[in-house]
């Protein structure tokens, strides 16, 4: 799925450049050297990886579509529907990747650079593998598995230009159904109010349906509850699934095992984790006996 995305790699660094111009002019830090570089290099090996895997997702998907269900066809309309059935799918996918932690430790890269701008957009998974569990389904319903394959570069591509600090906000009507730069900050923050929040692709209309949306009211602190302290590409691709591993096999039964795979970042089998729902709460809380 990748591979359409090849095609927007020249606009992808001619927006970096921009963006990196336009800041400078402005007066605005908005970048570090050894964090674009590491974000670079992971967008390198995302589209490597990306291109080996690519081409199993699209094979499996194949062998499911020929036992379709329907026969959805392949013109402008059946584009424009997988365009919204891949969008919605893509919600799920980003939501499950931040409330599993086994699930999380292949999308934490993406949020693990302090700084946000369309080179952090770039910071992506070397490990793709569970986007099949979100795409094949549609191919067995009946989606044709090329055009899926167009349908979420269009989706990737949209995402590309939502992570920038330059754009403020949208007019009002946009940002009711699109997903924009100010809802997607919300979504790269550490703060405890931002966390597991928009989960959007290209309509933020799923988030207000499914309960997760979240608007921009505070600065945004970008990177995550704990931060990592390094720009190793290996580190920053690999270091959460071997915690997890870790953890689950030092685990003291199987059922705290099962938790560190399965349950929500943070948790821990003594009650005493730091999830995102306990996190917001204690901020609430807090909130609540200042007033």
């Amino acid at each position: 799925m990748e591979n359409v995305v090849l095609f927007a790699i020249p606009g992808f660094i001619a927006f970096v450049i921009g963006e990196l111009w336009i800041a400078k002019r402005r007066g605005r830090a908005i970048a570090e050297g050894r964090d674009s570089a590491a974000s670079l290099a992971m967008g390198v090996g995302s589209l490597v990886v990306g291109f080996v895997w690519g081409g199993v997702a699209l094979a499996v998907s194949y062998a499911l579509y020929a036992h379709r269900l329907l026969d959805i066809g392949t013109g402008w309309a059946a584009f424009g529907l997988a365009v919204l059935a891949d969008d919605f799918m893509y919600y799920w996918f980003h939501r499950t990747h931040h409330e599993i932690r086994s699930l999380w430790s292949f999308h934490i890269a993406h949020h693990s650079s302090q700084r946000y701008n369309y080179a952090t957009a770039l910071r992506q998974t070397w490990s793709p593998m569970s986007t099949l569990l979100f795409s094949a389904p549609l191919a067995w319903l009946g989606f044709d598995p090329l055009l899926l394959v167009g349908a979420h570069g269009v989706n990737l591509i949209y995402q590309f230009w939502i992570h920038t600090e330059l754009v403020d906000r949208c007019p009002r009507w946009f940002e009711l159904v699109f997903n924009t730069p100010s809802h997607h900050r919300v979504h790269h923050g550490s703060n405890p109010r931002y966390l597991d929040r928009n989960y959007a692709g290209i309509l933020i209309v799923w988030d207000r349906l499914f309960g997760t949306f979240e608007p921009e009211r505070e600065p945004v602190r970008f990177g995550l509850t704990k931060n990592i302290s390094t720009f190793n590409p290996l580190r920053i691709a690999f270091d959460e699934s071997l915690a997890v591993l870790r953890d689950a096999w030092r685990a003291p039964d199987w059922r705290a095992a099962f938790g560190y795979l399965f349950a929500p970042p943070g948790w821990r089998p003594d009650s005493a984790g730091q999830t995102a729902r306990d996190l917001r709460r204690s901020a609430e809380a807090a909130e609540a006996r200042a007033a």
